[in-house]
Order: structure tokens, then C-alpha cells, then sequence
């Protein structure tokens, strides 16, 4: 057994878990750390193919920055473990999903028995010339800002949208948009008055008749207990 075959292995279970992690956590911070080990094991498969500005790029941009906001979509949001998942915004989405999910693995399976020739799976595709005189980064720049621009573009303006979105959908009503209950007015003002009368109570009791508080009050209860007291023993 080959250290590439070993590596492989090792870096495809990591992304399988990884994966498998992601749709069955069901606090959404656990799925997002493990979408962080997927794209770390997607980094691996890109050094062991010899894409070593890939692999930088996958921890860091995707890995790094891209995890990181939906962390901060997460946060926004206010989505913790009280939420019912088993409750579908959409009717339908799970089994749509698993159709969708069969299907992506069964254009896997058809490509792979395309590709079979009867002596094994043979690779297919164009094959380019690679200059090894030129570095990684360079090769990629050109593709990206001339092949792929539009493409480029369109995905940076995806992310902004979805930024903006879950910004707007994160932000506070005013207090116009507050819903009121018809009572909740009357209400406030009765609770109002009933914390006036308390308080004028307590104003009464501690600056009553005697004008000087508790302690004249105790000193003049003290003064008329014997006259009682003389009273009835008579």
C-alpha cells in the first residue's frame, strides 16, 4: 500500500464525515465546524495532487473567511438548538433534497461506467500542456480574469447579496412595525397606577402623623403602652 493511497483515504474520510456531519448536526455551529473539516480535507487532495496554491487557498479563503460568515449569518440570525428543525419552511424540501441527492450520485456512477473500457476506468477529458516554467499562481490568475471572469464576478456578487440579506433579515423592528396588543396601553396605565398608589403608601407610612419617621413614632408608642398597661389592671 502506497503513502498516495493511504493519504487519499485518509483525506476522503475526513471530507465524508465532514459532509455527513454537516447534514445530520443539528446545532448549525457543529455543522459549520464540520464543513471546516471537509474543506481541510479537500485541501489535503489538492497537496497530494500537487495543487499547493489550491490548498492555500482552500484553508484560507473557504475555510477560513467563508465558514467564518456563515458563522456570522448564524449569529445574526439568532439560530440556536430551540429551534424545531422538524418543522419544514418549505413543504416538500426533504424529499426533494434525497431526489436531488440520488441523482447527483447516479450521474457519479454513469460517469464512471462511461469511462470503463473493459481493461479498467480510463481518465477522460482534454488534456493540456502544462509549463512547469510558470508558476501555479500565475496559470490560475490568467484563467481567473480572462476565461472566467464573468463567472468570477457573478459569484462575488452572489456573496454580497446574501450578506445584505442576512443583514436585512437580522435587524430590529422599529417600533412602528412592533405589533400592539389592543389592551397592552390600558394595561401599562394601570400597572402605572398601581406602582403611584404603592409608592404614596409607602410615603404615608414612613412620613405618617408624626411627620418624623418610624423612630418618634416607636418613641410615642413606647410614652402611651403604660397608661394602657395601668388601664387594664384596673
Amino acid at each position: 500500500m502506497s503513502v498516495e493511497l493511504v493519504v487519499f483515504v485518509l483525506a476522503a474520510a475526513a471530507c465524508l464525515a465532514g459532509a455527513v456531519g454537516v447534514v445530520v448536526s443539528s446545532n448549525p455551529v457543529h455543522a459549520a465546524l464540520s464543513l471546516v473539516g471537509t474543506l481541510f480535507g479537500v485541501a489535503v487532495l489538492f497537496v497530494a495532487q500537487s495543487a499547493n496554491f489550491l490548498a492555500i487557498v482552500q484553508v484560507i479563503v473557504y475555510a477560513g473567511a467563508i465558514v467564518v460568515l456563515f458563522l456570522f449569518v448564524i449569529m445574526l440570525l439568532g439560530v440556536d438548538r430551540s429551534d424545531d428543525l422538524r418543522v419544514e419552511p418549505l413543504v416538500g424540501q426533504r424529499i426533494a433534497a434525497g431526489v436531488v441527492s440520488l441523482a447527483i450520485l447516479g450521474l457519479v456512477f454513469a460517469a464512471l461506467r462511461s469511462t470503463d473500457t473493459g481493461n479498467g476506468i480510463v481518465a477522460t477529458g482534454a488534456v493540456g500542456t502544462i509549463d512547469n516554467t510558470v508558476a501555479d499562481v500565475n496559470r490560475l490568475g490568467e484563467s481567473l480574469f480572462t476565461t472566467y471572469l464573468y463567472a468570477f464576478e457573478i459569484v462575488s456578487v452572489l456573496l454580497v447579496i446574501a450578506v445584505v440579506g442576512a443583514v436585512l433579515l437580522a435587524r430590529r423592528s422599529k417600533a412602528s412595525d412592533e405589533i400592539v396588543d389592543p389592551g397592552q396601553e390600558e394595561r401599562a396605565e394601570e400597572v402605572q397606577e398601581r406602582m403611584d398608589a404603592a409608592v404614596a403608601r409607602a410615603e404615608s407610612v414612613e412620613y405618617g402623623p408624626y411627620g418624623d419617621g418610624h423612630e418618634d413614632a416607636d418613641e410615642d408608642a413606647d410614652e402611651e403602652e403604660p397608661a394602657e398597661a395601668e388601664e387594664v389592671r384596673s
